[in-house]
C-alpha cells in the first residue's frame, strides 16, 4: 500500500463521457456535454454522440477539463525539501547549460500522485541553481522511467536573472532594500556566455565539439526557448533586451512580479509571462495587500499571454487554487482556467496535442465534482493522459484512510 500506484496500460477501447459540464479551454462552457476518445485522442467533442463499441462512463452532474500543466517545475527531481540527499535538482557550478534535467526526474516520487490527483498531469520539469542551470523537458506524469515519461525533450534553457536588490535578514544591521554588490558581475557573465554562445553557433567547422556551448545551439534557431527567472521591472527589461542583442529568437519571463508594471514593453516584444507564487505577500512595502492576486489580470487585460505556475515542487499541487485566486481578482473563471491549461500549452509549444479539449487532440483529461477551482469543491474522480485511465490513489489519501480509520475505531 505505500508504493506509487503502477502506471495505467494503454486505452484498449473507445470512452465516452456523458452528462457533464465541459470547460474546453478555449473559454467555452458546454452544458449536458459528451465527450468521447479512442487510441488516446479525442473524436468528438459536443452534446450528441453515440458509438456503441464505446464504453460509456456517466458523468452526470460533474465538471470536465484539460489536463492541467505545471511549467517551470522540480517536481520529480525534489522529494523531500528539507532533505537535501533526497534532491537531485542542481549541478555545481554557475554555467550549466549542457545539464539535461529529465535524466534525473524520478518517476517513482511519492509526490507525484498526489499532485496528478488534484488534475495536474503534465509538467515541464526544469533545473535550478547557478545562472545558466541547464535545459527543461515536458513530461506527462504517468509512466515507468523517464523515457516513458517524455513529451518534449529539451524544450528549453533557464536562465536565472540576479538580483539587483535584496532585502538582508532580520538579523542584520542593514535595514530596507540594499543594491548587490555583484550583480554587474554576474550580468557580465551572463552576456559573455551569451556571445561565446552566439557565435559557437554561427561556426561550421568544429572538430572539437564544446558541450556548453553545444547544449545552447538551438537558441539561436529558435527550436528552443530562453526561461529568464527574474522579477525587477528594470532587470526584466535588462535581460530581455540582451537576449536579443545576441538573436535569441523565443523569450519567456518566469516570476515576472513586476512584468504589470511594464506592458507595453512586453507587449511590443510579444514576451508571455509565467506568473510565479500567486499565493504570496507583495514585494515592496507600498504595494497593495492584494497585487499578487491581482497580476494576472493586470497583465491579460494588457494583452499579455499569461501562465501560472508555483516555486514549490510539493506546494505546486494547489495550480487550480491560484487560478481560483486569480479569478476572484479581476478574471473571469474560463480565462483563469486558461492560465493552467491553453495558455500554458502555448508558452511551452505543446499545442497542438494538450491545453484544450478538441477532436484530434490528446484525451488528457481531467473529471471533478465540483468547480475544479474552488479548493471546498474540487474532487477529482477521473483522470485521462492519453486516454489511459490514471489511478488516483497516493500518499496523502493512504494516510487519511488509516488515521480516519483508527480514530474511528
Amino acid at each position: 500500500m505505500a508504493q506509487v500506484p503502477s502506471p495505467a496500460k494503454n486505452q484498449t477501447k473507445g470512452i465516452l463521457l456523458t452528462g457533464a459540464l465541459i470547460h474546453n479551454g478555449k473559454g467555452e462552457v458546454i452544458e449536458n456535454g459528451v465527450i468521447a476518445f479512442k487510441d488516446g485522442v479525442i473524436t468528438y467533442v459536443g452534446t450528441d454522440f453515440s458509438d456503441a463499441s464505446y464504453e460509456v462512463i456517466n458523468t452526470d452532474g460533474q465538471e470536465i477539463y484539460p489536463g492541467l500543466i505545471l511549467p517551470t517545475s522540480e517536481l520529480g527531481l525534489v522529494e523531500i525539501e528539507a532533505v537535501s540527499a533526497s534532491n537531485d535538482n542542481y549541478e555545481t557550478g554557475r554555467i550549466n547549460p549542457e545539464v539535461r534535467s529529465v535524466i534525473a526526474f524520478n518517476t517513482d516520487s511519492h509526490v507525484i500522485p498526489t499532485v496528478r490527483s488534484n488534475g495536474i498531469l503534465i509538467e515541464q520539469v526544469m533545473p535550478k541553481g547557478g545562472i545558466f542551470s541547464g535545459r527543461s523537458s515536458i513530461v506527462q506524469l504517468d509512466a515507468w522511467n523517464w523515457e516513458d515519461a517524455i513529451v518534449q525533450e529539451n524544450d528549453g534553457q533557464h536562465l536565472h536573472w540576479p538580483r539587483k536588490y535584496y532585502s538582508p535578514g532580520w538579523t542584520s544591521p542593514e535595514k530596507g532594500l540594499q543594491i548587490s554588490k555583484s550583480y554587474h558581475k554576474y550580468v557580465k557573465v551572463i552576456e559573455h556566455t551569451l556571445m561565446d554562445a552566439e557565435a559557437y553557433s554561427k561556426a561550421t567547422d568544429i572538430k572539437l565539439p564544446d558541450f556548453p556551448m553545444e547544449a545552447m545551439k538551438e537558441l539561436f534557431s529558435g527550436k528552443e526557448k530562453l526561461f529568464i527567472h527574474v522579477d525587477e521591472a528594470k532587470s526584466i527589461v535588462s535581460a530581455v533586451k540582451m537576449a536579443q542583442k545576441y538573436n535569441i529568437k523565443n523569450i519567456v519571463i518566469v516570476g515576472g512580479a513586476d512584468a504589470w508594471l511594464i506592458t507595453d514593453f512586453l507587449k511590443e516584444n510579444n514576451i508571455p509571462v509565467l506568473l510565479t507564487d500567486v499565493h504570496s505577500l507583495p514585494k515592496r512595502e507600498q504595494e497593495a495587500y492584494d497585487l499578487p492576486y491581482k497580476r494576472a489580470a493586470l497583465l491579460q487585460n494588457a494583452g499579455i499571454l499569461v501562465g501560472l505556475t508555483h516555486s514549490s515542487a510539493s506546494n505546486s499541487r494547489n495550480l487550480p487554487f491560484y487560478a481560483g485566486t486569480v479569478a476572484a481578482f479581476g478574471l473571469d473563471k474560463e480565462e483563469a482556467l486558461k492560465m493552467i491549461t491553453s495558455n500554458t500549452a502555448k508558452i511551452l509549444g505543446v499545442e497542438k496535442k494538450f491545453g484544450t479539449l478538441e477532436v484530434g487532440k490528446s484525451a488528457t483529461i481531467i473529471v471533478s465534482k465540483g468547480d475544479l477551482l474552488d479548493m471546498k469543491t474540487s474532487k477529482i474522480t477521473n483522470a485521462f493522459i492519453d486516454g489511459r485511465a490514471i489511478d488516483l490513489n497516493n500518499k496523502h489519501s493512504m494516510l487519511y484512510k488509516k488515521f480516519k480509520d483508527k480514530y474511528e475505531n
